[in-house]
């Protein structure tokens, strides 16, 4: 009768528990819906915020150099290598000098040959000018004396009309002889034409000889600048052309970083800002620049604007062309409030809110947003420090939650 009644206590305090747990179950299921479920919160936090405009671009040189010939010729010779450093006036590309060299030797003659005229004009010509013009003066004198003779003897009749004109043209004679000798020998003097063209062909003879020594200097082509070389595109054997680009040179000295910024930041942006940089192959190497160009113009296709920075201070390691990454600070709060972008709804509308948990509930609160940058928004109005907003949640606006603030 004792065994009966034990089994029958098992028996039942078993469904006793079953019950009982199953009433726990119901309890805990109505308890958890009534608080709400559990979701992750943010803390609204206050500290410094700067907001900053992110880019990438490249490095650039304000200007580049591009070095070719200034003659045809054949390359004899180029002692540099791509991405070589060179100081100004360092041989780059030398052509073969020979033709120019023989033009330079005739243009020389040409010289000598225009000064051996000059020369023969001062000690020949002018000197024989010289006597001409003493003897022109001797037979002027006896052709006039002459004459009056002959006038006296017309008038005492003892010579004919005949023998007085022939004497009459005689003096005549003379004379024209004697301007013409004093004309030969102007010709010959400083001021005179023929010393003047013989002076002249001097000039014009050294002035070839000029442009044919320049013409021959051509053949070695040198840096303009210090710099480094970029690109060449020429070979020993190779026949260049004027005009044709052979070597590009990045002049050393300032270097600048060319961006697109979205157009949505073109606001944003002002000339003077400053910025910190790292080239993508060594992302932990930080430098500074300064915005200096902003260009007017957006560009259609990619909705960009094209800006450029300076850089004072550039590291070693960067190369034109290096691909680089760009921060540039636009603004700053000193203790701002400060919480995720995430937790703004309707951030680009007129009226942005969030969701604050207030006593176990979800409010919507409005408030009033400033800088935005980096994945948090400056909060101006609406939150106090401390509050606990949720983030990016499906949570109906009044509905019960617990909250738990994220670690940040």
């Amino acid at each position: 009768m004792k065994m009966i009644q034990l089994s029958l206590f098992s028996k039942w305090r078993w469904k006793y528990l079953l019950v009982v747990l199953v009433l726990g179950a119901v309890a805990y299921f109505f308890v958890q819906r009534w608080l709400g479920p559990q979701l992750a919160a943010e803390v609204v936090l206050r500290r410094d915020f700067v907001q900053s405009v992110v880019a990438s671009g490249h490095v650039q040189s304000p200007h580049r150099v591009d070095i070719g010939a200034q003659i045809t010729g054949t390359v004899a010779r180029v002692p540099v290598a791509e991405g070589q450093s060179v100081a100004a006036g360092t041989l780059l590309i030398e052509l073969l000098p020979a033709e120019l060299q023989a033009a330079e030797r005739q243009a020389d003659i040409a010289v000598l040959q225009a000064q051996a005229k000059l020369r023969q004009l001062l000690e020949v010509q002018a000197p024989v000018a010289e006597q001409a013009l003493r003897q022109a003066q001797v037979t002027q004198a006896n052709a006039q004396s002459a004459f009056k003779r002959n006038q006296d003897l017309f008038k005492q009749g003892f010579i004919g009309q005949a023998a007085l004109d022939d004497a009459r043209k005689a003096s005549e004679l003379a004379d024209a002889q004697l301007h013409s000798a004093h004309k030969q020998l102007e010709t010959t003097a400083a001021s005179g034409s023929d010393y003047a063209m013989a002076s002249t062909a001097v000039s014009q003879a050294k002035a070839a000889a000029e442009a044919a020594r320049a013409r021959s200097s051509y053949a070695s082509i040198r840096s303009p600048v210090e710099g480094v070389l970029i690109a060449r595109n020429v070979e020993v054997g190779d026949v260049v052309q004027s005009g044709k680009v052979l070597m590009t040179l990045s002049p050393k000295g300032k270097t600048q970083i060319v961006i697109a910024v979205d157009e949505k930041n073109l606001h944003l942006i002002a000339l003077g800002q400053k910025a910190l940089v790292s080239a993508d192959a060594y992302p932990q190497q930080k430098f500074n620049a300064e915005l200096v160009y902003i260009n007017p113009g957006v560009n259609a296709q990619t909705g960009s604007v094209d800006v450029k920075l300076d850089v004072p201070q550039a590291p070693e390691v960067l190369r034109q062309d290096m691909t680089v990454s760009v921060d540039i600070e636009v603004a700053r709060r000193p203790q701002a409030l400060l919480l995720s972008s995430a937790a703004v709804r309707d951030a680009d509308n007129a009226a942005p809110w969030v969701l604050r948990v207030e006593e176990g509930r979800a409010v919507k609160v409005p408030v009033h947003v400033g800088l935005r940058s980096g994945g948090l928004t400056e909060v101006l109005d609406g939150l106090n420090e401390g509050d606990l907003v949720l983030s990016g949640i499906a949570v109906q606006p009044g509905q019960r939650v617990r909250a738990a603030a994220a670690a940040r």
